[in-house]
C-alpha cells in the first residue's frame, strides 16, 4: 500500500538547531521538498493538505532502548501494543532489547523478532543481538547494515544474559565490528549490598534503599570497565542509562558526536525523578540502574546540555501492576515510558530547562548519528518522512483512560502536560491523528551505515 501524498503547510519546523516556518511535501514515503511557509503548492486534487499553523514539526523520535516484551513476556506488553503507544507519543523508530523469552542469543531468534515486527509494529524497528558468556560465534555473525548493535548486560539480567567473564568481554570488545551497547552495574557490588540490607531489614527492605543497593559504586565500577575496554580495543561503545554524577567524567564533549567512539545516554526517569519520589511512587519508579539523588539528577541534566551525554532514551520496560505492587525484592525493575517521553521533555522546555532545538538534537538527530541510521532522524529532502506535529499550548492530564500501554499504568499518572502530540507520520504515512490510528501500513526495518 502506497502512502498518500501530503503537504504539511505553515509549520514551525524544528531541525538542525533552527526553528523556521516551512511547508513540507511528502511523496512515496519520503520528504520531497521543503520550502518557506505558504510557498509550496501542487495543482492536483490527489494530495492531502494538513494545516500546521501554530504547531511545531519535529523529526520523529528515535528511542534506542526499549523492552517491548515479545516473545515470551506478552502479558506485560507486545510489539503491537507498545509500538502503538510509542506512535501516540511521537516516537517513530525504536531499538528493542534482547532479554525477551527466549533471550535473543542466536541469529535465528533475532530474525524471528524482525518477522514479528514486520507484521505488527506501527513504528520502525530494530533489535539488538544479545551477548552471553558463551555465544561469541553467534554475536560475530551479526550484520551491522541491518542490526542496530550488540547488547551486553554487564550487570543483572534475566536468563543467560549476564556477561561477567572478563575474557568473554575482551573477546567481544576486540572482535566486534559494530556498536556495543552496555548496561553497566557491577554484580558483585550489588550482591554485597543486598546482603547488608537483608541483614538489617530481612525481606522487607524499604524501597528508598534501592539506590543504595544498586549504588553509585556499582554503576561506576562497571561503566569505567566498559570504557577501559573500548579504549583498549577502539570499540564503538554506547553506555546506556547513565544515572550518577560520578560516571559523567568518563565521557567526552570535545569532539562532535559523529567522531566519538564512546557515547552515552540518559533516560527520562533519571532526569524527572529523584530518590525523594520513592516515598510517593514506591516500586513504580524501581528501575535498574536506580533513580538516585537530586544532585545526580541535576548533574545529568547539565551533562546532557553540555554534550557529555549524547542521547535521551526511555528504557521502556513495562510490568503488570500486580507484579509491581510487591515487596522490594519481589517487585521487578522497570516501567512504561515510551508514550510520554517527548511530552516529559517538552515539559522541561516549558520550564525553561532546555530548548526545543536541543530536545530534537538529543531525541532525533543524535540517535540517528550515533547508530548511523540511514536516512532518518532529520527533516531533510530525500529522507524518510518520519515526522511529528506538536501543539505546545494544549494541556492534558495522564490517566488510565488515555494510557495505551498494555500494562495499563504509568509513573506519570496524574501529571498535567502542557504539550500534545497531534500527528505522527511514519514513512510518510499518517499513522496517528488527534487520538485516531491508521494501522494499514506497518513500520519498516531500520537500515544502518556501518
Amino acid at each position: 500500500m502506497i502512502p498518500e501524498r501530503l503537504i504539511i503547510k505553515n509549520a514551525h519546523l524544528v531541525n538542525e538547531g533552527k526553528v523556521t516556518l516551512a511547508d513540507v511535501l511528502i511523496e512515496n514515503g519520503r520528504i520531497k521538498e521543503i520550502s518557506a511557509a505558504n510557498t509550496l503548492s501542487i495543482h492536483t486534487e490527489e494530495i492531502r493538505i494538513i494545516d500546521a499553523s501554530g504547531k511545531y514539526l519535529l523529526p520523529g523520535v528515535i528511542d534506542d532502548q526499549v523492552h517491548f516484551r515479545e516473545p515470551g513476556l506478552t502479558q506485560k506488553g507486545d510489539i503491537y501494543s507498545e509500538s502503538k503507544a510509542a506512535i501516540a507519543g511521537g516516537t517513530t523508530s525504536y531499538m528493542e532489547m534482547p532479554n525477551t523469552v527466549p533471550n535473543t542469543l542466536t541469529q535465528q531468534l533475532l530474525e524471528d523478532k524482525y518477522q514479528i515486527a514486520a507484521k505488527k509494529s506501527l513504528a520502525n524497528f530494530s533489535f539488538f543481538m544479545g551477548a552471553s558468556n558463551d555465544n561469541i560465534e553467534e554475536v560475530l555473525k551479526t550484520d551491522p547494515r541491518t542490526v542496530c548493535g550488540i547488547k551486553i548486560f554487564m550487570g543483572s539480567s534475566t536468563g543467560n544474559m549476564l556477561v561477567d567473564n572478563h575474557q568473554t568481554l575482551e573477546n567481544i570488545f576486540s572482535k566486534c565490528n559494530m556498536l556495543i551497547a552496555v548496561h553497566c552495574e557491577d554484580e558483585a557490588t550489588i550482591r554485597k549490598n543486598i546482603e547488608l540490607f537483608k541483614f538489617k531489614y530481612g525481606e522487607d527492605v524499604p524501597i528508598e534503599n534501592h539506590p543504595l543497593i544498586r549504588s553509585e559504586e556499582a554503576c561506576y565500577k562497571s561503566s569505567s570497565l566498559a570504557v577501559e575496554l573500548a579504549k583498549k580495543f577502539n570499540t564503538r561503545l554506547h553506555v546506556l542509562h547513565i544515572s550518577t554524577a560520578k560516571e559523567i567524567g568518563l565521557f567526552d564533549n570535545t569532539v562532535p558526536l559523529k567522531e566519538k567512539r564512546i557515547t552515552a545516554e540518559v533516560c527520562i526517569h533519571h532526569l524527572w525523578f529523584s530518590d525523594l519520589d520513592y516515598i510517593t511512587k514506591g516500586t513504580k519508579i524501581k528501575w535498574n540502574p536506580a533513580v538516585k539523588t537530586n544532585k545526580d539528577r541535576e548533574a545529568l541534566f547539565e551533562a546532557l546540555l553540555n554534550n557529555k551525554l549524547d542521547i535521551i532514551a526511555t528504557d521502556h520496560a513495562p510490568h503488570t501492576l500486580q507484579e509491581k505492587n510487591n515487596s522490594y525484592f519481589k517487585a521487578p525493575s522497570g516501567g512504561p515510558l515510551v508514550q510520554h517521553s517527548l511530552n516529559a521533555m517538552l515539559e522541561f522546555y516549558h520550564n525553561n530547562k532546555i530548548t526545543i532545538e536541543k530536545i530534537v538534537e538529543k531525541m532525533c538527530h543524535a540517535p540517528a548519528d550515533c547508530f548511523r541510521i540511514k536516512e532518518r532522524g532529520y527533516i531533510r529532502k530525500g529522507y524518510w518522512a518520519d515526522l511529528v506535529l506538536v501543539d505546545l499550548s494544549s494541556s492534558w492530564k495522564v490517566d488510565r483512560s488515555n494510557i495505551l500501554y498494555k500494562c495499563g499504568w504509568s509513573p506519570f499518572e496524574g501529571q498535567v502536560f502542557h504539550s500534545k502530540i497531534t500527528h505522527t507520520f511514519v514513512n510518510g504515512n499518517l499513522v496517528y491523528e488527534n487520538g485516531k490510528f491508521n494501522e494499514s501500513i506497518k513500520g519498516q526495518r531500520l537500515m544502518f551505515n556501518p
